[in-house]
């Protein structure tokens, strides 16, 4: 078995912690800080906490490392900086309100 990389290792996680709506952005022909963008529902600010501390530690478990970890206060959009791979675990009311999948635009969508 091949070594994953860093973005199917979050959406991996992610998926296997029940986070829903995933979608991935291959951001790399117009972004400068990342190459993937991808961006999670959790159903409650408890649920984005948990969702985010197992995401650090399957990115820990396959040694790779990420950047830093911010929203954990309020946790209604927790993102995760891991370099090339962005994740952002957000509750659907603060999902809707800043429609992210917009900003970055339908031809940057990889898979759902």
């Amino acid at each position: 078995m091949s070594n994953p990389d860093l973005k199917s290792i979050c959406y991996e996680a992610l998926d296997g912690l029940k986070a829903q709506n995933i979608l991935v952005l291959d951001i790399r022909e117009i972004s400068g800080f990342a190459d993937w963008f991808i961006i999670a529902t959790a159903s409650s600010s408890r649920n984005a906490k948990a969702i985010s501390n197992k995401l650090i530690e399957s990115i820990k478990l396959h040694h790779q490392s990420f950047i830093g970890i911010e929203g954990l206060d309020d946790s209604e959009w927790i993102l995760v900086d891991c370099g090339d791979v962005v994740v952002n675990i957000m509750l659907q009311e603060t999902r809707e309100f800043y429609d992210l999948e917009s900003l970055w635009g339908e031809k940057t969508l990889v898979f759902a």
